[in-house]
């Protein structure tokens, strides 16, 4: 296979994390990066690597074959079909855009041009949605009615655009997209409905977090939730079934499994709580459980680019599709559709 030049617009934390992976696979190769701030630019060339001078004479070299556009929000459409018109394969960072009009012009330049267009949602490679994915459809806790996927931090929103209504800021945009791309992956469907909530707890602009339910044809319930002012995290994954439970405590997988085994041989034998006794609360005995450890699925993040690789040689069909990307944008716009009317909205 050939290797591909990549070039990267946009060399803030985004950007600079993109170039250190490209670096590590040899698929692919680190052509140069080009930023508005010339100062990035010089910070690019002390650690070695070429700066554009411009965005033209970035695009206008033919050792880049894909951009990654790692930039604000607002301004991705007009950098990615710049690049697609001039040829270039392009990897747009996540959320793709703000709305579903401007995604539907980023896709018609790329049918236009013929350039192929995608997005970077990497967090499909995140090991704990992957050993959480597995425990659903494993089958080991029975038949699957609720899962919670949750990311909670403490710090509210970052100082710089993503605290901006204008440059596309606010949680559901920044890690709501990350979570509802795994839900979809997870569950291989849209969901029939969702009812949502927002916080504006340290930002009025724009949201710090928000909390989504969405129900499924199948009966399951997904909670996504994220959280920018929670000094104590809940976990990061909480499944229910029929037969057991399952928690995901951190990126780290922390957690376990729980199961029935067998049938309790009598009746609950009441428990006293607080000021009473309760039958319905008592616990298991332990005979009739089983406390089994999570079997962690490895990933490998540097899939993501071995794929663009092979899609521009001609190998493979790219991971991130469009008609994913267009689902993403209905969940977004339903839960601000869903918390700002306070209504339940069906797909």
């Amino acid at each position: 296979m050939d290797q591909v030049g990549i070039a990267v617009i946009g060399y803030g934390g985004m950007g600079g994390w993109h170039t250190r992976k490209i670096a590590e696979i040899p698929e692919v190769r680190l052509v140069g990066v080009y930023d508005i701030l010339p100062e990035r630019n010089r910070v690019a060339e002390e650690n070695g690597i070429k700066a554009f001078t411009s965005l033209e004479e970035l695009l206008a070299d033919p050792e880049v074959q894909v951009v990654t556009v790692a930039i604000p929000n607002d301004v991705h459409m007009e950098t990615c079909v710049k690049a697609m018109e001039a040829g270039k394969a392009v990897v747009c960072e996540k959320p793709v855009t703000m709305s579903t009009g401007v995604l539907e012009q980023m896709i018609e330049a790329s049918n236009r041009t013929g350039s192929v267009f995608t997005v970077h949602q990497n967090r499909r490679w995140d090991e704990d949605f992957r050993t959480a994915e597995a425990i659903v459809n494993s089958g080991e806790l029975g038949r699957v009615f609720s899962i919670q996927s949750r990311v909670h931090g403490s710090r509210g929103i970052p100082g710089d655009w993503r605290n901006t209504k204008e440059h596309g800021g606010g949680m559901v945009l920044d890690w709501g997209v990350h979570l509802l791309d795994q839900m979809n992956m997870m569950m291989g469907e849209m969901p029939v409905s969702v009812y949502a909530t927002l916080s504006n707890v340290t930002n009025e602009e724009v949201d710090d977090g928000f909390t989504a339910i969405f129900k499924f044809k199948s009966g399951v319930d997904f909670l996504v939730e994220v959280g920018t002012s929670n000094f104590i995290n809940l976990p990061r994954w909480y499944i229910l079934g029929l037969n057991g439970s399952a928690v995901i405590n951190d990126w780290a997988i922390n957690g376990e499994i729980v199961v029935a085994t067998q049938k309790e041989g009598h009746d609950a034998v009441p428990i006293v709580t607080a000021a009473g006794l309760t039958k319905t609360m008592a616990p298991r005995t332990p005979e009739t459980i089983d406390h089994r450890p999570l079997k962690k699925v490895e990933m490998d993040i540097k899939d993501y680019y071995r794929n663009i690789a092979k899609v521009v040689n001609g190998e493979e069909n790219q991971i991130v599709t469009h008609d994913q990307q267009r689902e993403l944008m209905k969940l977004m716009e339903a839960i601000f559709e869903s918390a700002e009317g306070n209504k339940v909205v069906y797909f």
